[in-house]
């Protein structure tokens, strides 16, 4: 089977191209790199099947060619991270919009089969818990530029719908709750990447705002995993699946299950929203999904807990630190001594 990824050479990405692989199937991937590494890729890019183009998915005629040459899309290219939504409101727009459009267009000349990647802040505010794919979605003003990327992705949602409806697309919608695990980085504000570089380094653990908002938090083993098992399903087309865990944490208790893993060295310190991103700034008190839909149609249930999530996490960053010391070792070697 030939696989297109977009944004493959993000964290989830690289976990998806590396999966298909391991199961023998051709896999291509196309990346700007604005947010992704070709590091991420170390483990695919001497494999028999592996293609890799360093492109925007707004290049017609090479994702012309790419869609035509595969079996099965993955649209994960998006702006990613709070950080870069709130500092770059018109990247964000463009990106998402835009992107999922051309991938879709030219997905529906040959009705390929292609999963779309969006995301748990599509919910928005409101305050029913566990969230339902089903669910009204509250979305804040549009002065609010912290909400720009979940309307961008609501609107990736209609637009794939309506491919399904009028043009017969194959398309799945997967909305994720904070998916986590080896490779990810803080850069762009995720949390648990972000905790663990500060207890490791000996610098304060911040959390923002009081941390009684609470999430919930996925392994990317898992999430590819039931991707894989999406994409090929007949019944999920034309659908929208939560993927996540159920397994609530306050960011509060996250940061201290970090500081006592990390040796205990750094102080826990809180700061305010408006210092961290901007005046007036909203977040969402709880974020849990409802994952009864994707459990009865592929029997998916979360295989790592959050403890689990952690260990990976600081296993990676360990072996990364021990890599960086030894600058004569291969990429490869480095990338096997990480722990997914």
């Amino acid at each position: 089977m030939r696989v297109l990824i977009t944004g493959g050479a993000g964290f989830i990405g690289s976990h998806l191209a590396e999966a298909h692989l391991a199961q023998g199937d051709e896999v291509t991937v196309i990346d700007d790199l604005s947010t992704g590494s070709v590091e991420n890729l170390a483990s695919c890019r001497d494999q028999r099947g592996f293609h890799l183009h360093l492109d925007t998915v707004m290049n017609a005629r090479l994702m012309a060619e790419l869609v035509d040459l595969s079996d099965r899309i993955y649209h994960l290219a998006a702006a990613v991270g709070v950080r870069l939504i709130v500092e770059s409101p018109v990247r964000t727009i463009e990106t998402n919009i835009r992107g999922t459009e051309e991938v879709l267009r030219h997905a529906a000349r040959k009705r390929k089969r292609i999963l779309i990647a969006s995301t748990s802040e599509v919910y928005g505010k409101t305050e029913r818990v566990p969230f339902r794919e089903t669910d009204d979605l509250v979305l804040g003003a549009t002065a609010k530029g912290r909400w720009s990327y979940a309307c961008s992705k609501a609107i990736d949602e209609f637009l794939a719908i309506a491919y399904w409806k009028e043009k017969q697309v194959p398309t799945v919608i997967v909305r994720l709750f904070n998916t986590v695990g080896p490779r990810q980085t803080g850069q762009y504000g995720m949390v648990i990447p972000n905790l663990i570089d500060q207890g490791l380094d000996g610098r304060p653990i911040t959390v923002y705002g009081d941390g009684s908002q609470s999430r919930c938090f996925t392994h990317v083993a898992d999430v590819v995993q039931a991707m894989m098992r999406l994409i090929e399903h007949p019944d999920a087309r034309g659908e929208v699946y939560n993927l996540g865990c159920t397994e609530e944490v306050t960011i509060l208790d996250l940061a201290q299950r970090v500081q006592h893993l990390t040796g205990g060295r750094s102080e826990i310190v809180t700061i305010p929203y408006e210092v961290a991103y901007e005046e007036g700034f909203e977040d969402m008190r709880r974020r849990v999904p409802d994952i009864t839909r994707i459990h009865d149609l592929i029997g998916y249930s979360p295989r790592h807990t959050l403890q689990q999530i952690l260990v990976d996490v600081l296993a990676d960053r360990q072996a990364r630190d021990r890599s960086s010391a030894f600058p004569s070792a291969s990429p490869r070697l480095a990338e096997a001594g990480s722990t997914s």
